[in-house]
């Protein structure tokens, strides 16, 4: 009922939306009768953006269309700074692409909505078999799986490793990062005079803390009876103030890059200010590209607290409810993301592949070098947070949660302050 009303307001809206009118011209998934002749046509909206991530999606659908002639997929690119209003416009409109490029966290209000298909018996178990159960939960709503998840994100360390050595701080393997004593201490050992051992950048706070919490099991959502609050006990309250401490009363982490972005702080990083950026492990692209002639770099594995986990928010490709060829759908996706195209993907956007075939295959094909091998063992480590699903959580991130941070992280409220004001947001967001 809700996408019947949807669309009727929206259908006039939907052609005069600018950049839709790529999505409108060859609408096969929305409207094309199955029985039609010549082969089916499906339309990809894909948002790759990066160089040759993006050289790899058009080779990849190329490749298909010619050794499917039964089965043309048309590439449509996509922005992800659009990407949200363009799928919100063209479903309620009825003229969503037959298959759509976007991230877990995102497709749940899609989902809810009936937008998107449930793939769980489109595709089969072996394909189903190469991701964990615990990344399938990330695209899963109210029992349907709508997306593939294909691409994860984690967080780890980029450490210069000259002065990791001067500091006589050893690289730890692979599989067996710091714990956060560890890290505490070596930061410690790597800072003097006109150099510090992490820059925290938390200019956006709040889903780092989120993920990292994790690791001491730090839950932020808690649902009783259907209902969600916000409760922020020690497992919440154990990773900011590790890091308030770090900048604070170690002074092991610089206070300038409170405000900064993971890419801000590489001047300083290059420049051998900063010893240790926590950061994404897609950070690593901007080593390559951006490091001077012999920065010599390595990657860390995550922190460790109780654990290691993360939450795992990883790209997803769905089938529009809609598409008359769903099953079609379905068998271009296996083929898109089978173990070497997957891993093929996942190098071109500096990410981790969710395939247990594909990681293996990226890390033999790399060799482990410029951090690969710790890309592929932290996909472990993420799992689906409490956070991710929760209705609210982007009005209670934006209004409550990152002022709040950045206040806390700015030394301008206490540790409690910050708990009262994340609970008193939730109150007001979460129903």
């Amino acid at each position: 009922m809700l996408r019947s009303r949807f669309r009727r307001l929206a259908a006039a809206a939907a052609v005069a939306v600018v950049g839709l009118g790529a999505l409108t011209a060859c609408g096969d998934g929305g409207g094309t009768d199955e029985a039609s002749s010549g082969p089916v046509k499906l339309r990809f909206l894909s948002l790759a953006w990066q160089k040759e991530s993006l050289q790899a999606n058009k080779d990849l659908v190329a490749k298909w269309n010619s050794e499917h002639p039964d089965i043309q997929v048309e590439y449509v690119q996509g922005d992800w700074n659009s990407v949200h209003d363009q799928l919100l416009t063209s479903f309620e409109g009825g003229d969503a692409a037959d298959i759509v490029h976007y991230e877990a966290s995102a497709i749940g209000e899609f989902s809810k909505q009936g937008y998107l298909a449930d793939v769980s018996k489109l595709l089969s178990d072996d394909f189903k078999g190469q991701i964990d159960p615990g990344v399938w939960d990330t695209a899963t709503f109210d029992g349907k799986v709508t997306g593939v998840p294909f691409l994860l994100e984690s967080q780890v360390v980029i450490a210069n490793k000259k002065l990791l050595d001067a500091a006589g701080v050893a690289v730890p393997p692979a599989d067996g990062g710091w714990a956060w004593d560890e890290f505490q201490a070596n930061a410690q050992k790597l800072t003097k005079p006109g150099q510090y051992g992490v820059a925290w950048a938390l200019k956006s706070p709040t889903n780092r803390v989120m993920n990292l919490a994790l690791n001491y099991d730090g839950k932020f959502f808690y649902t009783d009876g259907g209902r969600t609050e916000v409760k922020v006990g020690d497992a919440e309250k154990e990773v900011p103030k590790r890091i308030h401490d770090m900048i604070y009363t170690s002074k092991s982490a610089s206070p300038e890059a409170l405000g900064m972005s993971g890419a801000d702080t590489l001047p300083g990083f290059f420049g051998g200010k900063y010893a240790m950026l926590p950061g994404s492990v897609s950070l690593r692209q901007q080593m390559v590209e951006q490091a001077p002639a012999g920065f010599d770099w390595v990657t860390l594995p995550p922190i460790k607290g109780l654990s290691t986990k993360q939450a795992a928010n990883p790209q997803t490709l769905s089938v529009s409810e809609d598409s008359k060829h769903k099953k079609q759908a379905a068998r271009f996706l296996e083929w898109f993301l089978n173990p070497t195209n997957m891993a093929t993907l996942a190098k071109g956007d500096w990410l981790v592949p969710t395939g247990k075939q594909a990681n293996a295959e990226l890390v033999k094909a790399t060799g482990g070098k410029q951090g690969w091998d710790v890309a592929a063992d932290s996909a472990a480590d993420l799992t689906v947070a409490p956070f991710q699903k929760v209705d609210g959580y982007p009005e209670w991130k934006t209004k409550y949660a990152t002022p709040a941070l950045q206040q806390y992280f700015a030394n301008k409220i206490t540790l409690d302050q910050l708990g009262t004001q994340l609970v008193d947001g939730g109150k007001q967001v979460l129903r």
